[in-house]
């Protein structure tokens, strides 16, 4: 088996995960916003470096390269994607996707949206077609005034899409797509077939919104590995936890995918101990991502929230918090507040000498002896203490009237006291008594995670030898997929249409086999899960049931299918009134991944591993502490805080009344004593 290749891009660093015949390679480089196919490549070029070989030998001979970025996030943020004109039913022109903030401009302008004649009663049956002529002044008043793309969202195309895909028909027809003046034409059924006029409407336009910028950086990062002797499939991965190349993939589905690959790598060490709940915490340079596992089962969102707009399109749910490495600290009415401005990448904390000019959670860091400054990346990126005790000293310190080092420490405390508040609310979806692990990782994950762990009563937490790279890492654990949906709308109890769903069913069979032959794979290497999405007219709630369905295997297992559900919704709701909304197939195929080794029990003293001592304010005085080089602690090593440990990407604080021990899997395992 050859290299793989798994790449993630944070706000502030890009991360590589690089494997061969079991030696890995970590590395991270800094985020190119404006153009992120720079920072791909470099982070490749870093694995070459790193395993002594130039970057076309490591491409020639990598079978897998799967990718997660953060552009479509930025392009919303930014509001820098492509000017939509949108076309919807008429009445409802006011429910286009609009401003999500005060102080953000809106996705849609107000005259870019136009409403045309046409209906579909809700059981989807066509009641209006659209008038041609109508549909193609719409068009050419949109195109006319800046419509890069077009966006057509119909009231009840959710049940019946042929209005929708006439008004596309029709456009086309006029504007054939070999035109260098024709403009894509997006439909929101293509998108999602789930209920929700408003969520629909605001789901298409943001796949639109991000779809040019995302499809030329996807398809240039794809070009230049061909162009470096790379010779397979891009994959880029998606926010349902699978994998897909550029052409099989939705914009939409690229939002979030890197946090949504660190979930899924944090339920997979869940899975390795047998720990049924467990809270997922990133924490990189620009946000504290939170998510949640529990009863062995992701966090996961029905109408998720894509920056301030509420969509139709399940994902994995991830809270994100303006608080990292970078986040800038200022005083507000005379306290400490950090967060949510960032520094970035560039200009970045003051500390990296970058130009930057105000305090960040890493700057207090490397003031208070946490950092060291020598030492960050491994000393790639040196840090320059007398930046960060400038800019701490004249923006926190003076102002409040205290030492350097107290205001330093002001605003670790303040980051660890928020963000433990915030873990506090995650645990409100556990059951009662149920008490979660924490696995902890992003590069500043582990300067933070005891603090954070104590201040949310959480006495646990797992942290890998590749937290810092821990989104590039899970990402490697996944495979190729797809996901479909149908609508189905009938009581779920004896008067269940099964003759609808059954179709429903066959049809995303049938779709699903189209699209992984088209990826390479057999029949014989699927494996499907559905999806049923019931609706709880008692409790006014939706609930996600899943259950594994292998077509090839078990040809009559429909009937089960349905008892398993309903047993599943019974015991949940005890005969509530429910509805079967909608269904939804899943389906994956192994790739190539990373396969976890164990190690076996170390007879070195934990002490040979101490490489230095440091000094640490801990709020009152300084401390001596030892610092442990990480590369040199083995399995069943045990460490007693306070204490460091370092390795060439990370640094993990060990507080007081704190353990650690080395497990067989080369995880530190954190207790609070």
């Amino acid at each position: 088996m050859g290299y793989t290749i798994d790449i993630d891009t944070g706000g502030t660093f890009t991360d590589g995960f690089i494997v061969f015949d079991g030696e890995i390679k970590t590395v991270k480089v800094a985020t190119t916003q404006h153009d992120l196919t720079l920072c791909f490549l470099e982070c490749i070029r870093a694995g070459a470096r790193a395993f002594g070989i130039t970057t076309e030998d490591l491409l020639y001979n990598t079978d897998v390269v799967r990718f997660s970025s953060t552009i479509g996030t930025n392009t919303i943020i930014q509001r820098d994607g492509s000017k939509i004109g949108l076309i919807v039913t008429s009445g409802t022109e006011d429910l286009f996707a609009g401003n999500a903030g005060s102080e953000n401009s809106p996705l849609v302008q107000e005259n870019m949206v136009i409403g045309i004649d046409e209906s579909t009663s809700f059981s989807g049956t066509l009641e209006t077609a659209p008038d041609a002529e109508r549909v193609l002044q719409a068009a050419q008043m949109l195109i006319d005034r800046g419509a890069r793309c077009l966006v057509v969202a119909l009231d009840h195309a959710d049940s019946n899409p042929a209005n929708e895909q006439a008004v596309r028909r029709i456009i086309k027809t006029e504007y054939p797509r070999d035109y260098l003046g024709s403009a894509p034409v997006f439909l929101a059924s293509d998108i999602s077939t789930r209920p929700g006029l408003q969520q629909r409407v605001n789901t298409a336009v943001i796949n639109a919104y991000i779809h040019a910028k995302l499809a030329r950086l996807l398809y240039k990062a794809g070009e230049d590995l061909r162009q470096r002797e790379y010779r397979r499939t891009l994959f880029i991965a998606h926010n349902n936890g699978a994998v897909a190349r550029v052409a099989n993939t939705r914009a939409i589905n690229t939002y979030n995918s890197g946090p949504a690959a660190g979930l899924l790598g944090a339920g997979d060490i869940g899975k390795t101990y047998g720990i049924n709940n467990i809270i997922s915490t990133d924490m990189g340079g620009t946000s504290f991502d939170i998510a949640y596992v529990s009863e062995g089962e992701p966090s996961y969102a029905l109408e998720p929230d894509i920056e301030g707009f509420t969509c139709n399109l399940p994902m994995f749910s991830i809270r994100a918090l303006g608080t990292g490495g970078g986040s800038i600290a200022v005083v507000s009415d005379g306290a400490v507040k950090v967060g949510p401005q960032s520094a970035g990448a560039l200009p970045g904390p003051a500390a990296f000498n970058l130009g930057g000019r105000q305090p960040t959670v890493t700057d207090a860091n490397l003031v208070l002896g946490v950092l060291d400054a020598d030492f960050f990346l491994g000393g790639d990126m040196p840090l320059h203490l007398d930046k960060a005790r400038s800019v701490i000293n004249e923006c926190i310190a003076e102002p409040l009237g205290l030492s350097l080092e107290r205001a330093a420490w002001l605003i670790k405390q303040q980051v660890d006291q928020d963000l433990g508040t915030a873990i506090k609310e995650t645990m409100t979806n556990f059951k009662d008594g149920a008490e979660p692990v924490i696995v902890a990782y992003g590069g500043a994950g582990g300067l933070h995670a005891c603090d954070i762990a104590a201040a949310s009563g959480i006495r646990k937490i797992i942290i890998t030898p590749f937290s810092a790279v821990f989104s590039a890492y899970s990402s490697s654990l996944m495979n190729v997929g797809h996901l479909y949906y149908r609508r189905i709308d009938s009581p779920f109890d004896t008067t269940l249409d099964t003759e609808k769903l059954q179709l429903a069913i066959a049809d995303m069979r049938r779709e699903a086999e189209r699209d992984m032959h088209g990826e390479g794979f057999l029949d014989a290497d699927l494996h499907f899960t559905l999806q049923l999405f019931i609706h709880d007219a008692d409790k006014d709630r939706e609930i996600k049931l899943d259950t594994i369905i292998d077509f090839y295997q078990h040809e009559e297992l429909f009937a089960d299918l349905i008892r398993q559900a309903e047993n599943a919704v019974y015991t949940h709701d005890n005969g509530s009134r429910c509805t079967l909304s909608s269904v939804a197939c899943m389906v994956k195929a192994s790739i190539p991944g990373y396969q976890a080794a164990t190690l076996k029990k170390t007879d070195s003293d934990p002490a040979t591993a101490i490489k230095s001592h440091r000094k640490l304010f801990d709020g009152e005085n300084s401390v001596e502490v030892p610092v442990y080089d990480r590369h040199r602690l083995g399995c069943g090593n045990a460490l007693t805080g306070p204490a460091l440990v370092e390795s060439d990407q990370s640094t993990l604080l060990l507080s007081p009344n704190w353990n650690m021990t080395i497990d067989q899997f080369n995880n530190s395992i954190l207790m609070e004593t």
